[in-house]
């Protein structure tokens, strides 16, 4: 039982350092840093139906996501579901600034200089 333990523990960490070992995709990457960039509080604490399109429109592109890589048959298909994450993270985090600025609300920013 031991050597079964043990096997199977090998075998897990083995696993685990082959997947950590495969590159992220290009896509991915990109992916990543647009949900980086997701508006995470409404734009001067205005809670309207602008925010909360927005958060549904996010939850939406992630669970889309999610599915399209479940079906992904290979590296191509994985591609392009990590570029259409992207493009609808971008997408919906600019018109939703827009719809904002529409009525009178800026996004701020924050620009340090050395």
């Amino acid at each position: 039982m031991k050597k079964l333990t043990t096997l199977s523990i090998l075998t897990l960490g083995i696993a685990t350092a082959a997947t950590a070992a495969v590159p992220m995709l290009h896509e991915e990457q990109m992916a990543r840093d647009e949900e980086a960039r997701i508006i995470t509080h409404p734009i001067a604490g205005i809670e309207n139906r602008f925010w909360f399109d927005y958060r549904i429109d996010i939850t939406e592109a992630q669970k889309e996501l999610t599915s399209d890589l479940r079906r992904a048959s290979d590296v191509e298909d994985q591609r392009d579901a990590w570029e259409e994450y992207a493009r609808e993270l971008s997408h919906e985090r600019k018109h939703y600034i827009e719809e904002m600025a529409e009525r009178g609300y800026r996004m701020g920013q924050v620009i340090v200089v050395d």
